[in-house]
């Protein structure tokens, strides 16, 4: 269907020229570049007008070719927006609605996954792509996505809030969720003092859960202390010590279930180390591989489960989460489009503590009058 009211060129939108971020090689810089409007959008899609977009890990990952991304591709899978176009089959959103974007574009409908379970069917395998991995991303003035797999902002949780949950966010939400665990148990989260562990922090706490932060950068260890981890513990001590002051605070088990966040080669081990005997590791980051002592596995009997994303109606039970425990994001904010270059800058130094978004149209986020992101 065609786009009533949206320019064939986005720049020609625009009132102050604002240029676009596409990937045109990997291991290259993001060239800032104007490119076409999205023209048409299916029965299931909603265009949005891009208010924030953040950089996520997964972006590096995609940079360097891990991904198998087609070029070029616009980058970042973290956006949300105003909905200015809605596909014909759409019913639950509606123009003006504020929406994060969900990942996943256009899954099959008739593979195993899509068919069973509702906290399987992100996995189907036969989608169209992921957005901002495989498809266009929110690093543009307009992005095309899902209905079925997007969620509505509520009141309360601004845009540079919510764009960060649309994968960080549901990320390590899903994985919390995987645990199973319930108020009064202990979480460790190994690599609490990033973007996804200081969300973690927050959530496990509001979940009434104790929490275990650990982490092996100074910025890192803050951020958990100050995202709520009830204990913060220096992953440079070495696993030994890192395991004796877990079980300090836990009358000598261990965790009942660990989170690994961190894709430090060592960090799935010391994830295992830090459980109790027959406990939960849940797998999130995404090094090139995991490496597991066997007496782990065999001798103290733990589980490990990887978790990818969350499902859709997890996600907007995440964001009502948000708003009801006044859930905050760490951010670095930039301010356009054209100020890409100096947020990748910031998140290669690793000294950037939580998240690099970039705020699309300051002047519109400003002027909503919208809760701000953390300190």
């Amino acid at each position: 269907m065609g786009i009533e009211g949206i320019p064939e060129k986005m720049l020609a939108a625009l009132v102050v020229e604002v240029m676009y971020l596409l990937a045109q090689a990997f291991n290259k810089p993001y060239k800032i570049d104007a490119i076409p409007t999205p023209s048409s959008i299916t029965e299931h899609d909603l265009l949005l007008k891009v208010k924030v977009a953040s950089l996520c890990h997964t972006d590096g990952m995609v940079s360097a070719g891990i991904m198998g991304t087609p070029l070029p591709c616009v980058a970042s899978h973290e956006g949300c927006g105003e909905v200015v176009a809605v596909g014909s089959s759409v019913t639950e959103f509606k123009k003006g609605d504020r929406v994060m974007a969900g990942l996943p574009m256009h899954r099959c409908g008739h593979c195993t996954d899509c068919l069973g379970p509702e906290k399987l069917k992100h996995y189907c395998p036969n989608i169209d792509g992921h957005i901002g991995v495989t498809l266009d991303g929110a690093f543009a003035e307009y992005l095309v996505v899902d209905a079925r797999e997007s969620s509505t902002i509520p009141e309360g949780v601004s845009y540079e809030i919510a764009a960060p949950m649309a994968c960080a966010g549901v990320t390590i939400w899903g994985g919390l969720v995987r645990a199973q665990l319930k108020a009064g148990e202990t979480v460790a989260l190994v690599g609490a003092g990033g973007g996804l562990g200081h969300l973690g922090c927050q959530f496990a706490k509001a979940m009434g859960l104790r929490v275990v932060g650990i982490d092996a950068r100074d910025e890192g260890l803050e951020l958990a202390r100050h995202s709520g981890a009830h204990v913060v513990i220096d992953a440079r001590l070495g696993k030994d010590q890192v395991v004796e002051e877990v079980k300090k605070v836990t009358d000598g088990a261990g965790a009942d279930a660990t989170l690994t966040i961190s894709d430090a080669s060592a960090a799935a081990a010391l994830a295992c180390a830090v459980t109790k005997m027959h406990g939960l590791m849940v797998q999130i980051a995404q090094p090139p591989e995991i490496s597991i002592p066997f007496a782990e596995f065999v001798f103290r009997d733990i589980r490990v489960h990887g978790s990818l994303l969350a499902p859709r109606h997890e996600a907007q039970r995440m964001l009502n989460f948000v708003a009801e425990h006044n859930i905050t994001v760490k951010t670095n904010p930039f301010y356009g489009l054209e100020q890409i270059p100096k947020l990748t800058d910031l998140a290669h130094s690793g000294k950037m503590a939580g998240k690099g978004v970039i705020i699309v149209n300051r002047d519109e986020i400003e002027n909503h009058g919208e809760r701000r992101a953390g300190p």
